[in-house]
């Protein structure tokens, strides 16, 4: 049996390498357009800043080593013009001589990855874009040559990952992102410190900015104004490479990717589809999505293998869970996001939280924002962010692990969390946001969100603050009448009877207590969840 696989990156390399184990016998052919096979494409930004010196770092195999090891036929230099379906071929240019050949198969795996998007507007030619090594080539030549500025169009992860980078080597770099906010898997409130973060290392961070031309030395912005750059690279996003799917007649889903079952066959049955050029199912909706991770590429060129090699197989539904470093700063994202629930009038509950990653009275203990959503129904797992130092991604995988395993929100209060002060709490920060969840499901709570907090003041609520007067003086929502927890039991009388109150401290702790005490004694009281540290990184706007 033959199977060749076209494209030689994660996906690919990873059918190839599992078809290998599982049949000794098969023949394996990889069919890579490219110069390279089987690199650290997740690494490239960090060649461009340095980070990792040594540009072979990111060549984790080669056509001789993965023959050596695997027995793999790897051709790189060689692109695949089309298939056809009827004759199990495809046909092949090998680009070094420019000759045509005709490679037939049994099992075909489609693993070209995506195109990065680059908008149609006038001089996008001169922008660069971060898709492979040899882009990462281009783009190093250019800082290598002198550059002393950059412009970077996307304020996503890997236009995040570009500008800490280029900044990191001394250029002047501008940041433009048409949307109000970076990041958009995350929402408004947990992206505002991600930007902050950048601003304070010295990108220039430009939000609700559109690019509408790209000069030589310049990018023009729709308001008119001109940013210098002598780079300018585009990362506003990928495509699904869909080409030779769709000239060969394969099926091509509804959100513009190639449509396989759930043992990654394409509408052919000899023909398969891997990676970021693939459709994934969603896990909350069972719907087709796309999710360009290599995590995902990698798990489902596994899969694919062991389809061929007549295993029973099903791919699980795709959560989506993605982390990346900018600066000091961590920001994580697993499963949906508020904004993305609200657009599809999905009911959710939301949890934040301000904890440190170990205990505080241990050395070193760095503060981050946790944010759960959660069906209010039945308490099932929706999605959950998190931004700050040391212990984000060990708290997003915990959720992401939750939200795979059919936890409820409620049921994260008791997990066991290993547990030292130098690692973490007694009650680690996923166990609280156990608890606040299971306070909301029992009614031992009531919360508003920051984006609520006008309508409820407009609507003749009382919002009180509840920290010291020390913190209240260091930042304070404006209106908010000063009473601190400890005192709050001897001046109940200063309290407006008979309107409802919204209490806050800086994080939500001393908040939710001040409700507690306050519902006790005949008031209506709700808690700011997140306190004031949410609310401020949300009404941080797009400045």
């Amino acid at each position: 049996m033959k199977t060749v696989i076209v494209g030689g990156v994660a996906g690919g390399m990873s059918t190839a390498t599992r078809l290998r184990r599982l049949d000794e016998q098969a023949e394996i052919v990889v069919l890579e357009r490219g110069p390279h096979v089987s690199y650290a494409n997740c690494g490239l930004p960090y060649h461009l800043g340095g980070v990792i010196a040594d540009r072979e770092a990111l060549l984790l195999q080669t056509p001789e080593s993965l023959a050596a090891r695997f027995g793999l036929d790897v051709r790189t230099g060689h692109e695949v013009l089309s298939v056809d379906t009827a004759a199990r071929t495809v046909l092949v240019l090998d680009l070094a001589d420019s000759r045509t050949y005709t490679e037939p198969y049994d099992h075909l795996v489609l693993s070209p990855g995506a195109r990065p998007v680059v908008p149609p507007v006038p001089g996008a030619e001169r922008a660069l874009t971060l898709r492979d090594v040899t882009d990462t080539d281009r783009i190093k030549a250019v800082v290598d040559g002198g550059a002393r500025s950059a412009v970077v169009v996307g304020g996503g992860f890997i236009g995040i990952e570009v500008a800490e980078n280029l900044r990191r080597r001394g250029l002047a770099v501008t940041l433009v992102e048409a949307a109000g906010q970076l990041l958009g898997p995350l929402d408004p409130e947990m992206a505002a410190p991600v930007t902050a973060e950048l601003r304070a290392h010295g990108v220039d961070v430009r939000l609700g900015a559109r690019t509408v031309k790209v000069l030589p030395d310049a990018v023009e912005l729709e308001d008119g104004g001109l940013v210098p750059g002598d780079l300018v690279l585009f990362a506003i996003g990928v495509r699904p490479d869909t080409a030779l799917a769709e000239n060969a007649g394969l099926a091509i889903g509804p959100r513009g990717g190639i449509a396989v079952d759930e043992r990654q066959r394409t509408s052919d049955p000899f023909v398969y589809a891997v990676g970021d050029a693939a459709e994934k199912t969603d896990h909350l909706t069972g719907e087709p999505t796309l999710v360009p991770l290599a995590n995902l590429a990698n798990r489902h060129g596994r899969l694919a293998a062991d389809a061929i090699a007549g295993r029973p197989v099903r791919s699980a539904p795709a959560i989506g869970t993605a982390v990346v470093g900018v600066f000091g700063l961590t920001a994580a994202a697993t499963g949906w996001n508020e904004k993305r629930l609200i657009a599809a009038g999905r009911p959710h509950q939301v949890v934040h939280t301000h904890p440190v990653s170990h205990a505080g009275y241990y050395p070193g203990a760095e503060r981050m924002a946790l944010k759960l959503l959660l069906d209010p129904s039945d308490g099932t797992i929706l999605g959950a962010q998190a931004v700050g130092g040391a212990g984000v991604d060990k708290r997003i995988d915990v959720l992401a692990t939750a939200i795979r395993g059919g936890l409820t929100a409620a049921d994260l209060a008791d997990l066991e969390l290993a547990y030292a002060p130098a690692y973490g709490s007694a009650k680690d920060p996923v166990n609280l946001l156990g608890h606040v969840a299971d306070n909301l499901a029992t009614g031992t709570t009531r919360t508003v969100q920051w984006h609520e907090l006008d309508a409820a003041l407009a609507a003749g609520a009382v919002l009180v603050d509840v920290r010291t007067p020390a913190e209240h003086a260091a930042g304070a929502i404006p209106g908010a009448l000063n009473i601190p927890l400890d005192l709050l039991r001897d001046r109940l009388d200063e309290l407006p009877s008979g309107r409802p109150l919204v209490v806050h401290c800086q994080v939500g702790q001393r908040g939710h207590t001040a409700a507690r005490l306050l519902a006790q004694h005949g008031h209506q009281a709700a808690n700011l969840d997140g306190g004031y540290l949410t609310w401020q990184a949300g009404t941080a706007g797009s400045a």
